[in-house]
């Protein structure tokens, strides 16, 4: 269980951690660098890479909340099997790639990347759901 733990707190960070390349380029890619007052309002105005990863770094946002869920199903229903840990490892390891994709542009490798990191925490989910039922 306890990976399943290191893997919820990994992708809880990764919001934090796509928004260091924002910051670089935020730093320099604006003739004043950043501007901690109106960091958003920046941030708007990237382009490039910098706009890419603005995006990236509110896509590991809107990600979390399900892999989240589907981690704290898991433990709560007593379904923790390897199965399910390699799962949580997959989902982290897409989510790092897709950002790594995302700043390089590979879009469609990275929108692939994407399903599959999606796919990790619905199967966590309908596989808990379909064993605690017992419609295996």
């Amino acid at each position: 269980m306890s990976i399943l733990i290191w893997c919820l707190l990994i992708a809880g960070l990764l919001p934090i951690a796509a928004k260091a390349p924002v910051v670089y380029f935020q730093n320099g890619e604006q003739p004043k660098g950043y501007d901690n007052r109106h960091p958003r309002d920046q941030q708007q105005r990237l382009t490039g890479a910098g706009a890419r990863a603005v995006a990236g770094h509110y896509n590991a946002y809107e990600a979390f909340p399900l892999f989240a869920a589907a981690v704290l199903l898991v433990i709560a229903t007593r379904q923790v099997t390897d199965f399910m840990v390699l799962l949580a490892i997959g989902f982290v390891v897409f989510r790092v790639a897709y950002h790594v994709l995302y700043l390089l542009n590979f879009a469609k490798l990275r929108s692939l990347v994407w399903f599959f990191a999606l796919l990790c925490p619905v199967i966590m989910i309908a596989q808990t759901a379909i064993t605690i039922t017992g419609a295996a």
